[in-house]
């Protein structure tokens, strides 16, 4: 039976890629999002890989449950959960509502949450497992006009830590990929609001780019594979291209380039 890989928010970005990805190394698939990712499914069954989606919200207690009975119906086992489903939102923290507030929330922490604790049950009835969250470099350090988001993602570290902790012992690694900024369709969103361009970005990450959707992937496979990350749990792994290990001002980074 090959490895079994669930992957929520399937349907483009990062979390297609990832998808894509693990196809590629032979996963069987099982995708999430709040719509049918029919590209992306097309996309892993051209791979050969089995795959199906199951529509809805990863904040919903009951689709969380949905999605663990069907996954184990189909495959009779999961060996990886990508929680990549996530959403953004760029506002001053003084102009941020609590439904905003709350909606970031429940998809970024407690979508999380809810799916690592079913489908980490399964894992731990088995004992082996790997769940890698998609978190953020801006859950490693305050990123300004992202209050929600920031809060979501440094609440998401502080869960991978926590689970990492507790299930670590019983077979079931848990780790998060903290990608800087992506090259994405929430990119494209992001920038249209106003908030940054794409100088801004390259001028600050030493690598002078934007991250592909094929850097956090890479990423990603690493984690989900026993065989080649057995002993790493409870990491929140940049992939920013240096980002966060610069304190450089501008005018000092750039000179280096």
């Amino acid at each position: 039976m090959s490895a079994v890989a669930v992957v929520t928010g399937a349907a483009q970005g990062i979390g297609r890629r990832v998808a894509e990805v693990l196809a590629g190394r032979g996963y069987s698939l099982a995708l999430a999002d709040l719509r049918v990712p029919a590209e992306t499914l097309d996309a892993v069954r051209e791979q050969g890989a089995t795959a199906f989606a199951l529509v809805g919200d990863v904040s919903d207690e009951q689709y969380a449950a949905n999605l663990t009975d069907r996954v184990l119906a189909e495959y009779g086992q999961v060996d990886a959960l990508v929680n990549n489903a996530g959403v953004s939102l760029l506002v001053p923290a003084e102009n941020t509502t609590a439904e905003q507030w709350r909606r970031v929330l429940d998809v970024n922490l407690t979508g999380p949450f809810l799916l690592s604790r079913a489908i980490g049950a399964a894992m731990l009835g088995a004992g082996t497992g790997s769940i890698v969250n998609i978190a953020s470099i801006a859950g490693l350090h305050g990123v300004s006009d992202r209050a929600a988001y920031n809060a979501s993602k440094h609440g998401l570290i502080g869960l991978t830590r926590t689970l990492a902790a507790e299930w670590g012992g019983r077979g079931v690694r848990v780790n998060a990929v903290c990608p800087g900024w992506v090259k994405t369709e929430m990119d494209e969103a992001d920038q249209a609001s106003g908030g940054y361009t794409d100088e801004d970005i390259v001028g600050r990450v030493p690598m002078g780019r934007f991250a592909s959707p094929d850097d956090i992937a890479a990423a990603v496979a690493f984690l989900a594979d026993p065989a080649a990350s057995g002993f790493v749990n409870g990491v929140a792994l940049p992939v920013d291209g240096g980002w966060t290990a610069d304190a450089s001002w501008d005018s000092l980074r750039l000179r280096k380039r």
